[in-house]
């Protein structure tokens, strides 16, 4: 990719965008509530989203700009959608969410380029990533119909793409169809030496696939493992399918896929979620028992954050948007009363047979998504299975610290 097409590219996705929709007002959820977690981030006041300075940081971005960015944003005088809420400046211009966020990932991508015509490999892979997260993170939380948050994801995944052709490790875009339509995931293995146990992991309904990729390089593949990420029905590159009961649907059509390559071991295949990706993981440690070996649930959200309507109203509204963009409803009554139909206790799974896959189930002390009680109800349906709730000190650390119990895990049970 040379500098033209980079910019070319973001000439194109962002032209007569200066009066598109704002993203806080696509929804329309704004009744503020105390929120905080690390798996989710920071519900600060006079803020739309939820903000995930350690996260963001420990994907990538540095802490310094990214205070930067927030101060430009909240100078901002530009016309803001709600005056009460500093990142709802409307338009691509100066102090809009994603006008700053893409401004500084573009700044990296031309860093990128110039770095890997002087040959600096390590460098120029070190910048695309950050190109990549920086535009990421302007999509977020990545709604539905959200013009200029779309097309910044587009950005994202293109400059992973461009990352990961750098990298040591072996990367490969893995596709299957289904109903005619294409999904798309990204297989990443330590090694070629040999067939290695492979985990398929899904971040939640605000987390792009791509986000993932420390995991990989900081726990799974320094552990042995190889990780096969996939986006949540609704969510980048599967955002041509609903978000429905059925959660784990696009994980089960790309199992053959996934057992057809030949770095994987067959026989040797889990799964992980956070959020509502550990819906989808654990339904799928039911469904395909035969073929799943283990699972682990981070923050899983199966039951209580689906049935409890005083757990649902205390969320803030970011999180109530991003539901509700995916079931395509309003953030009403009746959407509560929708997603008891994702209650995988309510779906029979929880409540019937035990499935033979073990289930590790982890949650962050007092998280307001996960109860505790939830992921016993997870370990007591599984052989094998276990429920953990996660104690530190300093909070973000339990965020690490969960990770590490699940790549143990994994050494255990794969």
């Amino acid at each position: 990719m040379t500098s033209s097409d980079s910019e070319n590219l973001s000439v194109k996705l962002f032209k007569k965008q200066k009066e598109a929709a704002e993203t806080s007002t696509l929804i329309g959820s704004l009744v503020k509530s105390p929120f905080s977690n690390p798996l989710d981030g920071e519900n600060e006041a006079n803020w739309y989203r939820m903000l995930r300075r350690p996260q963001w940081v420990w994907q990538g971005v540095d802490p310094l700009e990214m205070e930067e960015i927030f101060a430009r944003i909240a100078a901002s005088t530009n016309p803001r959608s709600h005056e009460g809420l500093l990142d709802t400046v409307i338009g691509n211009r100066s102090g809009n969410w994603v006008y700053e966020w893409t401004n500084a990932g573009m700044r990296y991508q031309r860093e990128a380029i110039a770095l890997a015509d002087k040959k600096d490999i390590d460098a120029a892979f070190n910048a695309w990533m950050k190109a990549s997260i920086y535009f990421t993170v302007a999509s977020y939380p990545h709604l539905k119909g959200d013009p200029l948050g779309l097309q910044s994801e587009t950005l994202a995944y293109k400059a992973f793409k461009e990352a990961v052709a750098l990298r040591p490790y072996r990367v490969r875009s893995i596709e299957t169809r289904i109903n005619g339509k294409a999904l798309q995931g990204f297989l990443m293995v330590p090694h070629t030496d040999h067939p290695v146990p492979t985990v398929i992991v899904s971040g939640g309904l605000d987390t792009l696939q791509i986000e993932l990729w420390k995991l990989f390089e900081n726990y799974l593949a320094p552990a042995g493992f190889a990780m096969m990420c996939v986006d949540m029905p609704s969510v980048g590159y599967s955002q041509h399918w609903n978000f429905t009961e059925d959660t784990s649907a696009l994980h089960q059509a790309l199992l053959d896929e996934v057992e057809r390559q030949p770095w994987v071991a067959v026989g040797r295949i889990g799964v992980m979620g956070m959020r509502f990706g550990a819906n989808a993981a654990i339904r799928l440690s039911f469904v395909e028992q035969q073929r799943i070996k283990s699972c682990v649930s981070l923050g899983g959200v199966f039951h209580s954050a689906l049935t409890d309507s005083k757990r649902l109203q205390t969320m803030p509204p970011m999180y109530l948007d991003m539901m509700a963009s995916r079931l395509g409803v309003d953030p009403t009554a009746s959407m509560i009363t929708r997603l008891q139909a994702w209650s995988l206790k309510n779906q029979g799974l929880l409540s019937g047979r035990k499935t033979q896959v073990p289930i590790l189930a982890l949650s962050l002390k007092d998280d307001p998504v996960c109860p505790h009680s939830d992921n016993q109800m997870a370990a007591m349906w599984s052989v094998g299975g276990k429920a953990v709730s996660v104690k530190t000190t300093r909070r973000h650390d339990g965020y690490h610290e969960a990770l590490k119990r699940a790549v143990e895990w994994f050494k255990q049970t794969l």
